[in-house]
């Protein structure tokens, strides 16, 4: 079973799901007494929240380079960015590290296409559903067509992930607004719904909705394990 590194803290709630979900996944996956060999470095998401909103991408790619050399040199054979919005920095990181990282975006790309679907809503902060490091990434390596939720309601998606999901806040009010936007997706063709930020998952459940919904907290964790088990 080979080491995973976990970069967590962003936030430390869904840090908690991936430590949760990787455990679980090992004894399901080998049974017995068996659980995951990992190191995690969490860190103070006061930090990082503000550099993200400051645009101060060079200095958190700097610092995620360094606490990743950090968890190789403490036998990570591995990295595993506990979060979607990072992964803006994921490529810059990899030119510097000679472990792989598991991509969050690789990984729920694959559970997409194994449902043979071909356009899908993307829900997450305005970094990811914006920005084209997550995107592009399912368009030109994997020929997805990804839909995002008009200017207003990717306002709102944003505010309810930085000012309630990370703080561990679960409002009724808010899972209302979700699902009606993930509702608006469904009309505008979305075979399936990203939920690429990780917190996400902790207030929408596929019970809510009825179109399929990719829950990558879960789809990440578990390839982590299916690749650290995988001589």
């Amino acid at each position: 079973m080979k080491t995973i590194g976990l970069i967590g803290g962003m936030s430390w709630e869904s840090s908690l799901e991936y430590y949760r979900i990787i455990n679980e996944t090992v004894k399901e996956l080998i049974g017995g007494l068996h659980s995951a060999k990992s190191i995690m470095y969490s860190y103070d998401f006061e930090e990082i929240e503000s550099l993200q909103h400051q645009g101060k991408w060079t200095k958190l790619m700097d610092y995620m380079i360094e606490t990743a050399k950090r968890l190789e040199n403490a036998g990570a054979e591995m990295i595993v960015i506990c979060t979607n919005t990072m992964h803006k920095v994921a490529e810059g990181m990899q030119q510097n590290l000679s472990i792989p990282i598991i991509h969050i975006a690789d990984a729920t790309a694959r559970k997409i296409l194994e449902k043979k679907f071909q356009k899908v809503g993307l829900l997450g902060t305005k970094f990811t559903m914006e920005e084209g490091f997550y995107k592009d990434r399912l368009k030109k390596e994997y020929g997805l067509e990804v839909i995002i939720p008009n200017n207003d309601e990717r306002q709102m998606v944003h505010d309810i992930i930085y000012k309630e999901l990370v703080l561990g806040q679960l409002k009724e009010h808010s899972r209302k607004v979700f699902i009606d936007i993930i509702q608006h997706l469904a009309v505008q063709g979305a075979q399936g719904i990203i939920l690429g930020c990780t917190e996400i998952p902790l207030l929408i459940k596929q019970e809510d909705v009825d179109i399929l919904l990719f829950d990558t907290t879960t789809i990440h964790a578990r390839s982590a394990v299916e690749y650290a088990l995988n001589d």
